[in-house]
């Protein structure tokens, strides 16, 4: 099933990126022995539950090369790394307040020979860069995680999409929303699978807050 069901919404992955996405379930389990990245029940779906879920961002918004990609409570990867595969021209820097996390990134990055990633330890208040995009999976409410955002934004734009945040969710989202120029995306509409019947990828520009 694995990298089949990849390829069934993502036809032209490269032998490479074939590869790659292969290599994570042995990569996962490993670490998962070690330190509880991801829930033991959710090891077993693992292309469907975190690694497919991550690419819902791509059928919404294709990184250009040059794309400068921040990943906030990026916990074990996701959805930096399977980003990172399917973008390898993009940048990404994944980071967690979780040391040993990050240790997992670093480490699962460095085996499939991903060059377009960086892991950070630390909290996105205090990063110093600035970015194009945000994304992330439901880290926080929308309200507490907008206010993290300020003055991490590019000014530079070349996506087809404005700079933003691009932010895996799921159930109601009226009242987390409220007052925001928000555009839901149900992946229920790309994906079949039961698992995204309810999962959402929420897209706000940056004019939706202080950048």
């Amino acid at each position: 099933m694995a990298v089949e069901l990849l390829e069934k919404y993502f036809p032209n992955l490269t032998d490479d990126q074939k590869m790659q996405f292969a290599a994570l379930e042995g990569l996962y389990a490993e670490w998962n022995e070690k330190i509880n990245v991801i829930s033991r029940k959710d090891l077993d779906s693992l292309y469907e539950k975190h690694i497919l879920h991550s690419l819902g961002i791509a059928k919404i918004m294709a990184f250009a090369p040059g794309t400068k990609v921040l990943d906030i409570g990026t916990g074990g990867g996701f959805p930096g790394i399977p980003l990172a595969i399917l973008f390898p021209e993009a940048e990404f820097t994944l980071i967690d307040s979780i040391g040993k996390k990050i240790t997992v990134v670093k480490e699962v990055s460095e085996a499939i020979g991903l060059k377009n990633v960086k892991a950070v330890h630390g909290r996105a208040e205090d990063l110093k860069e600035k970015f194009h995009f945000v994304v992330s999976r439901a880290v926080t409410q929308m309200p507490v995680f907008l206010r993290w955002l300020r003055g991490k934004f590019e000014k530079e734009q070349f996506n087809t999409k404005h700079n933003g945040v691009l932010y895996l969710k799921g159930g109601d989202l009226g009242e987390e929303l409220a007052g925001l120029r928000a555009e839901i995306h149900n992946l229920k509409d790309h994906f079949e699978e039961e698992f995204f019947e309810t999962k959402k990828v929420v897209y706000l520009s940056k004019g939706n807050f202080s950048s």
